[in-house]
């Protein structure tokens, strides 16, 4: 399992590399694919659809939506698309829900349209960070923000982990490792804007810019890795998917990349000169 799991990381790594540096289309069409796929394993953890069973209409709403939605991103510029896009999926969502009475109950439509926004939209900040100015630097505080932070606050937890974090919802997790994921990340953080970035960005001090980032971002990643396992606790399920072998599905691997993405694209536009 270790060796499945170590594979199929270092696999993550080298497209996250390719799909970064390049941007554009590929970027999107990635996280568009991911987005499907994240919204797919959602659905079923709250029983919105099984597998084998016939495709629902809330589902073709979500699919149809993100769609939709990642074609406001990519080639319409205004965010004010994006966010008619999401009102109109929540109102399609609203007519299928009104319309079909009581073929479908409150709490599958609002779990549908929780599914669109948590995952697809949040994912989208991806590509926000990536094309903002100097966006190719920018966006790998995503990954130090989630990925760094997970192994850090791993091996932290593993020596020093005394005191629990959250004790019902998953018991594993320490303070210490918390604590140790947010330092791990400002200083990853930090190296990268010193040695990296500095030579790019002039007139700022980006190094403690990209320590703050990382730290914030490290902070609001394991929000969103407890936030997904509450999912699952709340849903009894062990896994979102199988689609990554050694780690479950996407939602599994990304749950911290969801929040840290626009916490991430908020403070690079707040705190970030965007020559």
């Amino acid at each position: 399992m270790f060796m499945t799991r170590l594979f199929s990381s270092a696999v993550l790594v080298i497209i996250a590399l390719i799909t970064l540096l390049q941007g554009g289309y590929l970027l999107a069409a990635i996280l568009l694919f991911i987005s499907l796929v994240a919204y797919y394993e959602l659905c079923r953890a709250c029983k919105i659809c099984e597998e084998g069973q016939k495709i629902k209409a809330p589902l073709v709403i979500g699919y149809a939506g993100i769609i939709c939605y990642y074609g406001t991103v990519v080639f319409a510029k205004e965010a004010v698309f994006q966010l008619l896009c999401i009102l109109f999926v929540l109102v399609a969502y609203m007519f299928v829900y009104v319309f079909s009475f009581p073929k479908y109950q409150a709490g599958e439509i609002m779990s549908a349209f929780f599914s669109f926004v948590y995952a697809p939209v949040m994912f989208s900040f991806i590509y926000l960070t990536r094309e903002l100015p100097n966006g190719v630097y920018i966006v790998w505080m995503i990954f130090v923000g989630s990925w760094i932070c997970d192994t850090c606050a791993y091996v932290s937890g593993m020596l020093f982990g005394k005191h629990k974090l959250a004790p019902k919802l998953s018991p594993k997790k320490s303070i210490e490792g918390s604590v140790g994921g947010i330092l791990g990340s400002g200083l990853v953080g930090g190296l990268y804007g010193y040695f990296v970035v500095e030579k790019v960005v002039e007139g700022q001090e980006i190094t403690w810019i990209f320590v703050i980032i990382s730290m914030m971002g490290a902070v609001i990643s394991q929000i969103g890795d407890l936030a997904a396992s509450a999912i699952k606790r709340n849903h009894e399920i062990k896994d979102y998917g199988r689609l990554i072998p050694g780690h479950g599905g996407i939602m599994d691997r990304f749950d911290s990349v969801i929040f840290t993405a626009p916490m991430i694209y908020a403070l690079a536009v707040l705190l970030i000169k965007q020559i």
